[in-house]
Parts: C-alpha cells; sequence; structure tokens
C-alpha cells in the first residue's frame, strides 16, 4: 500500500468527518494518536474537547444552543490499563467496560452499529491501543450501513501489530462531503507520521478545513514506559 501525505490527505478533503488517525513515530520512541471532529450543522458546532480523568470528552460551548446531544456528547477517548480506546461515539463506553469483563475488541463492538442519522447513517469508527512489554499493537474498527441500507450492518475490523516506524493509519467517516454523505471505504489509508507531537498536531489542526473542523485531540504515548503527552485544539475557545 502507498504510504499518503497526511497533510495532503486533509487538505484535498473538505469534509471527512470525524476521523482517527494511529501510528508510530519515525523514531520508535511513541505510539501516537490524533482524533478530530468536523461538522455543518450548528449543534455539531457547538462544542469543545475537554479533559476527563486519562481521557477526554466533548462538551457543549454554549449549552443554551445544544438542541441534541445525543451523537455529539461522548467520550472519545478512554483508558484502561495498558489499553487506550478512542471512538467517535458512545461506543467507547461500550468497548471499556466489554474489556473489564474480559472481551476482546472485536467482540465488544458487535453489539453496536452504524449512528441512526438517517440518510447519512454515519459510520461508527474506533481503536484500539496496546502497548505490553515495550511492544504496541492497535486495531482499528469501521461499523457502517451496507451501501446505505439501514437493514444491513457491515463490520470490519484491521489489526496492526508491532507497526512499522514513522508509519500511521488513517480512517474518518466520509468520503468527502455530499448529501446523503458517502461512507468510508476500504482499508484504513497508509499515512506518515512526525516525530515532533507539536508538529504533527500543528500539521493535522491547519490541515482541516477552517470552517468544517471543531476540536482535535494529540496523545503521543512512551512505548516503554507508558507515560505521555496531549494536547487539545479546539476552534471554540
Amino acid at each position: 500500500m502507498e504510504r499518503l501525505s497526511l497533510e495532503n490527505e486533509l487538505k484535498s478533503n473538505e469534509y471527512p468527518g470525524r476521523g482517527i488517525v494511529t501510528g508510530k513515530t519515525p523514531d520508535g520512541k511513541h505510539a501516537v494518536i490524533a482524533y478530530f471532529i468536523m461538522g455543518r450543522s450548528e449543534n455539531s458546532r457547538n462544542r469543545v474537547f475537554v479533559e476527563d480523568g486519562e481521557g477526554i470528552r466533548t462538551k457543549a460551548y454554549e449549552p443554551s444552543k445544544l438542541s441534541d446531544p445525543s451523537l455529539v456528547i461522548y467520550a472519545p477517548v478512554r483508558v484502561l490499563g495498558s489499553n487506550t480506546i478512542v471512538t467517535n461515539g458512545d461506543q467507547t463506553d461500550t468497548v471499556y467496560e466489554k474489556l473489564k469483563e474480559g472481551s476482546t475488541f472485536g467482540q465488544a463492538l458487535m453489539s453496536r452499529e452504524f449512528e441512526p442519522d438517517a440518510p447519512n447513517y454515519t459510520p461508527r469508527i474506533s481503536a484500539l491501543l496496546n502497548i505490553e512489554n515495550g511492544v504496541l499493537r492497535y486495531q482499528i474498527s469501521i461499523l457502517k450501513s451496507n451501501n446505505g441500507n439501514p437493514a444491513s450492518c457491515s463490520r470490519y475490523t484491521f489489526d496492526y501489530e508491532n507497526p512499522v516506524n514513522g508509519e500511521g493509519h488513517f480512517i474518518h467517516t466520509y468520503i468527502h462531503d455530499g448529501s446523503p454523505l458517502p461512507s468510508f471505504e476500504g482499508e484504513p489509508k497508509l499515512v506518515d507520521i512526525k516525530d515532533d507531537m507539536e508538529e504533527f498536531g500543528s500539521l493535522v489542526w491547519e490541515s482541516l478545513n477552517t470552517d468544517n473542523k471543531v476540536s482535535l485531540f494529540i496523545r503521543y504515548i512512551n512505548i516503554e514506559d507508558g507515560s505521555y503527552r496531549s494536547k487539545i485544539y479546539n476552534k471554540n475557545c
């Protein structure tokens, strides 16, 4: 698979929706997470990311303007031991609770499907990063309607064990803007990662469409000891 420029992928797409990037820095020292949200409606744009324990959650920027919290207020990132969960919806909590019970990532998501936001039926995208004994593994999932048919859910999981230094994988909810919005297709895209968290965060944030971007979360996790650094970018601040 050809490695793509994440900057070009973002700059050339006005509305990829919500997106997850996972990977490893070129020096092999850090696991990388990026999660961003975008919005076209006032309800979707009226949000910020805030810290919540070891993870984050979404919060209404102006609570009086929040018309429907059901698909916009959730915890995108939660941590359970050596696992970091990243998703675009409340399936974060499903994965967290199921992992605690001993289920796998894939088993946890068997109980979920795409979002009930007809006619888009937005895919649920999720990632699980695990670091044990200095080895990184991550899995990426997408739950989507079968070509817009809400009676059929297609579930795909991609597993990356000991990923290559400097490489990451990028999945997002929509191919591009549209009406209805077309769901992401194919494997997660192979993209480039940077060693410096500030440089990488700025690249992602500045590459997102200015009108539609809402928030971005970046985290670099030390693969040797599990320590991490994070940064939040909010358009509303």
